[in-house]
This record gives structure tokens, C-alpha cells and sequence, in this order.
């Protein structure tokens, strides 16, 4: 009988073993940090893992997760150098690079963070006017992603990135800035519909200008080609006088060489000659100039009869 009660206590003591072992065994997940204390003071810093603490020992003070992280604070009332109150709205971007200094270094680092971007911001807007302050947002975020990221290296944070979210004028300001925006549009529009007007009527005069030299030399073309024509007809028609006189040049002299040939006496020539005349007096001619020797008129023709007798028979 003890020999059960001893075996169950043993037991009992295995089990309770077992459960405190499992207990206290700790599986630290990627991208996070457990900071373990023991007897209340730091210890070490569980990396990704499995891990065992002594129970009643060691504790795990904070899980720290080493993601980068994003904190979208509420907008902030800063003041510019020419007195202009408005509301600008930060995001900041942070990581944790030591889980000890993050959980030892300050009470609550995300409310430092927060007041130190808002002291932070009114310094860097303070030295701007407002003009500068909506124009210069890259150089804000720069200068305060700097000036954050010293200011919580002790803590064991990194501050990535700053950016301005939204900068929000005093609603006069910003009446003033939308009718200053739309004056703006309007002038550049009538700069690019006077521009526009200058380029056309620049086409037109173009335009009709290409015109009159094409007409120009289309009629200087077409002089030079009826010049061409006229020229071409003078030609023509000097050649054709040209022939028209070698032809009958030419028949005069085959009529010539005819009479040659033939042993034409004067008479023949004579006869020849008063036919010219006849011609010449063809219902054209209102006056004939009939040559001196007309008086042997009579014999010439005698002997143009004689002529012609003698070559009937």
C-alpha cells in the first residue's frame, strides 16, 4: 500500500515537472525579440527560436517586434514665420534596432515620438513662411526624419522616413490660394489661346504666301511655255516658207534645165516671160507696167505660134 502511495506521488511530481517544464518553454515567432528579466533585472534577449526560462525565475518583461512600424499622429498646430496658423498632419515611420534600449530607454516611446515630431515640426516650420512651408515638403521631411532619428537613437529606435500627410491652411488662406490658382489658370489660358491665335494667323500668312509663289511660277511656267509655242511656230513656219520657196526655186530651175534641154530660142524665153506677166496681172494686179519692148510683142507671139505648129507636127 505505501509502495502505490509513494509510486502515485512520484508521479504526481513527474507530472508537475512536465507541466512546469512546458510552461515555461517559449518559441520567440520571426521579425520579434522577447526581453527576459531574472530576479527583476535584465537578462537577455530571446532571439527567434525556442527557448526555456527557470519558472518563479525568469520572466519575459516585453515582446518587442522588430517590423518596421507606422504611426499616423494627429494633426499638429505649428506657426510660420509670417504668423500663419495651420494644422499639418505627420506620418512616421520607425523600427526597433535594440529591444533593451526600447524597453528600458523610455516609459512610452510611441507618446515620445509623438511630441518629439510635434516639437520637432514647429521648430523646422517656425524658420518658413507659408509659401516656403507648401513648396518644401521633401526638405520638412528630410530635416525632421534627421532630426527624430538622433533624438531616438538612445531608445533604441530608428525613424526611416518622415512625410508630411497633409498641410491644412486657415480657410482664408486657402480661399485666397484658390482664387489666386484660378487667376492663375485663367491667365495661362489666354496665353495659350493667344498663343494659339499667333501660330494661325503665322500658318495663314504661310500658307497664302507658298500660294503666291506657286501661282507666281505656274504663270512665269506658262509664259515660258507659250513663249516656247510661239517660238516653235515661228519655226514652223519659217521652215515652211523656207521649203515653200526651195520648192519653187527648184522648180524654176528644173523648168530652166527643161528649156535647156530642150534648145529653147529667145523667142521660147520670150513666151515664157509674157505668161509671168499674165500671171502677174491674174485679177490681183490693178496696174501693169507693160516693158518697153512691148512693140515686139507681136512677133514674139508669131513665134510662140510657129513654136507651137511645129511640135504639133
Amino acid at each position: 500500500m505505501e509502495g502505490i502511495i509513494k509510486l502515485i506521488i512520484y508521479a504526481l511530481l513527474l507530472l508537475i515537472i512536465i507541466l512546469l517544464i512546458v510552461n515555461n518553454i517559449r518559441i520567440v515567432p520571426q521579425a520579434t525579440a522577447y526581453v527576459v528579466e531574472r530576479l527583476g533585472g535584465y537578462y537577455a534577449t530571446w532571439d527567434v527560436g525556442l527557448h526555456i526560462k527557470v519558472p518563479l525565475i525568469d520572466r519575459v518583461a516585453k515582446k518587442v517586434t522588430l517590423k518596421e512600424q507606422i504611426s499616423d499622429f494627429e494633426p499638429q498646430a505649428v506657426i510660420t514665420k509670417d504668423n500663419v496658423t495651420m494644422q499639418i498632419d505627420t506620418v512616421v515611420f520607425f523600427q526597433i534596432t535594440d529591444p533593451k534600449l526600447y524597453a528600458y530607454g523610455v516609459e512610452n516611446p510611441l507618446m515620445a515620438i509623438e511630441n518629439l515630431t510635434a516639437t520637432t515640426l514647429r521648430n523646422i516650420i517656425g524658420d518658413m513662411e507659408l509659401d516656403e512651408t507648401l513648396t518644401s515638403r521633401e526638405i520638412i521631411n528630410t530635416q525632421m526624419r534627421s532630426a527624430l532619428d538622433i533624438a531616438t537613437d538612445p531608445w533604441g529606435i530608428k525613424v526611416t522616413r518622415v512625410e508630411l500627410k497633409n498641410i491644412i491652411p486657415p480657410t482664408a488662406i486657402r480661399e485666397a490660394m484658390e482664387k489666386q490658382m484660378k487667376a492663375e489658370r485663367e491667365r495661362r489660358e489666354t496665353i495659350l489661346v493667344a498663343e494659339g491665335e499667333k501660330k494661325s494667323a503665322i500658318l495663314i500668312a504661310e500658307g497664302k504666301k507658298e500660294s503666291m509663289i506657286l501661282d507666281a511660277e505656274a504663270a512665269k511656267q506658262a509664259e515660258i511655255l507659250k513663249a516656247e509655242a510661239q517660238k516653235e511656230k515661228m519655226i514652223r513656219e519659217a521652215e515652211g516658207q523656207a521649203e515653200a520657196i526651195l520648192k519653187v526655186q527648184q522648180a524654176n530651175a528644173q523648168g530652166i534645165r527643161f528649156l535647156k534641154e530642150a534648145g529653147a530660142d529667145q523667142s521660147v524665153l520670150a513666151l515664157k516671160s509674157f505668161e509671168a506677166m499674165t500671171k502677174v496681172a491674174d485679177g490681183k494686179a490693178t496696174k501693169i507696167i507693160i516693158p518697153s519692148d512691148m512693140q515686139d510683142m507681136a512677133g514674139l507671139i508669131t513665134s510662140a505660134v510657129e513654136i507651137a505648129k511645129g511640135q504639133n507636127s
